[in-house]
């Protein structure tokens, strides 16, 4: 069980300490704001949860806004957002954001981020609404950063969930991938000339990750291009390669504070004179 820190209100050694005051032993995880419990504890037990100072995530899924690198005065599209952990983790990486939109399709999984958001007093757009489809919803600004966790077979997080390994047949995962490379070629096309792109999933298959970002780059679409490991502002223990992240699942024998789910992103950006309109 992996917490998350919201830093602007306490350090990561104040929360080890308060856990520590209730009787729960915890470890620093491979992000700055993440905290791994040595056992599980319900949430009602976690000092700060109620307030909005800790929520529960695992510390692959915080690796989200270093990568995005949004900074203040700039506008921010959380795709896919429901449940809403990346949204809440964003808001509170980044002060100063001009306007952060969180979209999803399910009215009621969109009532779950409002959820979310009112216990970390945090603030954002609302928007329900397919982002596959035509982007009805969209005013015609474009946005500084998109991050995109896109829909998957879920094959990182079956440590925590076995079934899927039940559930998830081979011939699943082409569709995953071309429901995924729609979903790029959408949020590219919402993307302001020199912004940036995250694209994340909760899967450790390539057909999924690497491939799908591959297939958008070989388009014809400009100055996309896939940054570099240099370029990239990852936490010093968070594993670079060139332009993407892939996080394998690590259990606790990894070492302290190393357990983390199976997660994926390329970060992208679009350099000026794409077409936007396309």
């Amino acid at each position: 069980m992996t917490l998350r820190v919201d830093l602007t209100r306490g350090t990561r050694e104040d929360c080890v300490a308060e856990l520590a005051a209730a009787g729960i032993t915890a470890t620093a995880g491979i992000v700055p704001s993440a905290v791994v419990l040595d056992e599980p504890v319900g949430i009602e037990a976690l000092p700060g949860f109620a307030a909005g100072r800790v929520s529960v995530q695992d510390a692959g899924a915080q690796v989200a806004p270093w990568l995005l690198g949004a900074q203040p005065g700039e506008r921010v599209l959380d795709a896919c957002a429901a449940p809403g952990g990346k949204t809440g983790h964003l808001l509170e990486h980044t002060a100063g954001l001009a306007e952060l939109v969180a979209l999803d399709s399910a009215p009621l999984r969109l009532q779950r981020v409002a959820s979310n958001l009112a216990r970390l007093q945090r603030h954002a757009t609302l928007v329900c609404a397919d982002f596959a489809a035509e982007p009805t919803w969209w005013d015609g600004r474009f946005f500084d950063r998109i991050l995109l966790d896109a829909p998957c077979s879920a094959t990182g997080v079956i440590r925590r969930h076995p079934d899927i390994r039940l559930l998830r047949r081979a011939s699943d995962i082409a569709g995953f991938a071309e429901q995924q490379l729609a979903l790029l070629r959408r949020a590219r096309a919402l993307l302001k000339p020199g912004g940036r792109l995250v694209y994340a999933t909760c899967s450790v298959l390539p057909a999924e990750n690497r491939e799908v970002v591959d297939r958008l780059l070989a388009e014809d679409w400009g100055s996309l291009r896939l940054l570099k490991a240099r370029e990239l502002d990852a936490p010093p223990l968070v594993p670079r390669g060139d332009g993407d992240v892939q996080l394998l699942p690590q259990c606790r024998d990894a070492g302290p504070g190393a357990a983390t789910d199976g997660f994926y992103y390329a970060c992208l950006t679009s350099g000026g004179g794409a077409d936007h309109a396309r």
